[in-house]
């Protein structure tokens, strides 16, 4: 009876939850992690900020339930085979924008590595060797292990943005009131509107909606609709909570600009060391960025794995085996390393807008457009289409 429980309580959690951790562990990497895309998207506007954290959480849930229901229905856990379903032969412009947006991130995720190691007087090249040995690990032993790293990573973000936020908001929340009472919006350069948070937050999603093709390998236990349904929710939940969290954080020092604004790369640390959080909370910071960054990394590389491997069968070849896998992780990872030595992330970061403008038109569109349209034809009696 026992055992049948424990096994009742994992397929719950494989088919609702899990899918959902994945896209949240590939999510939350350097930008996230750190505050600076919360700010970017959503705290710069101050007491509206909550509108783009809304929009994004109401996107992130509706399209992760729309991506996991047409990979339910037609039984697809790539993103190749997936996007040919919603742009039919305009398939190859997704995997230009997919590898484009998976080397930016592979190369940020390096850089900011690098940055957290150096910021704790260690070299840089250090971080950037660790995140080559895990990544390779996690990648070499495949799904599973991936799976437990990522469930683990979860865990250990939660409990260290809790504690921060906890922290944070006990020593200066008192000023989260004062922002909402004046209406303050002053960090931004404008006028803030209601529209303009909402497409702030429709952009950031589009820019990052690359992270739900990334969990697809997680989507072959969805077996039904309510499980498509309620695991969309639940994943869009678990990528906002920790969006929320910060933002309520960062509208504790909101019209400091030294702490919150435009300049500041890492407004966490900022915050933590404002409240003078020790050495103890900036080293737990660290621990949960560098998890974040190598979950990041390590969605990144998966998915490229995962696309040459569907392709190497696709043409009557043997599926990638372990070491194949292993290695391609790590040369991918030192070319991103390279890459991000030479200066392409600047290069590349000012196209970040054009990534978003084309995820829109190329995923969020058709998959909402025509993927709705094939949803609500679809006659729901449980078995995948050929």
């Amino acid at each position: 009876m026992g055992q049948k429980n424990n096994q009742s309580k994992g397929n719950f959690y494989a088919k609702y939850i899990l899918p959902g951790v994945i896209l949240q562990s590939v999510l939350i990497g350097g930008g996230y992690a750190t505050g600076r895309e919360i700010y970017q998207y959503g705290a710069m506007f101050g007491s509206m900020g909550w509108i783009s954290g809304i929009t994004i959480a109401i996107g992130f849930s509706l399209f992760a339930f729309l991506t996991f229901e047409i990979c339910r229905i037609y039984k697809v856990y790539d993103y190749k085979n997936f996007i040919k379903k919603v742009i039919g032969p305009l398939w190859p412009v997704m995997d230009i924008l997919t590898v484009l947006i998976g080397i930016l991130l592979i190369a940020v995720m390096a850089a900011a590595t690098g940055s957290i190691f150096a910021q704790v007087g260690l070299p840089s090249f250090l971080g950037s060797v660790l995140i080559i040995v895990v990544v390779g690990i996690l990648n070499f032993y495949g799904d599973r292990i991936i799976e437990q790293f990522e469930s683990i990573g979860t865990i250990l973000l939660y409990i260290g943005y809790i504690i921060f936020t906890i922290i944070v908001i006990s020593r200066r929340g008192d000023h989260i009131g004062e922002v909402f009472a004046a209406h303050d919006t002053s960090a931004y350069d404008g006028k803030v509107t209601a529209a303009l948070c909402i497409w702030t937050g429709i952009l950031y999603v589009a820019y990052n909606i690359n992270a739900i093709p990334m969990g697809m390998f997680s989507l072959k236990r969805q077996t039904e609709r309510k499980h498509t349904l309620v695991g969309g929710i639940i994943a869009g939940l678990l990528m906002v909570i920790p969006w929320f969290l910060s933002y309520f954080a960062m509208m504790c020092f909101y019209g400091d600009l030294s702490i919150v604004g435009p300049e500041v790369e890492t407004p966490w640390t900022m915050m933590i060391s404002a409240v003078n959080g020790g050495p103890a909370l900036l080293t737990l910071f660290g621990i949960v960025m560098g998890w974040t960054l190598i979950e990041t990394a390590t969605g990144c590389i998966h998915m490229i794995i995962d696309r040459f491997d569907i392709a190497m069968q696709e043409k009557g070849r043997t599926a990638l085996d372990k070491k194949s896998r292993g290695l391609i992780a790590v040369a991918t990872l030192v070319a991103a390393l390279l890459l991000s030595r030479v200066g392409v992330v600047d290069l590349i970061g000012a196209g970040y807008t054009y990534l978003s403008y084309g995820f829109i038109l190329f995923y969020l569109l058709p998959t909402l457009i025509i993927g709705g349209y094939k949803i609500i034809k679809h006659k729901d009696n449980g078995r995948s289409e050929a």
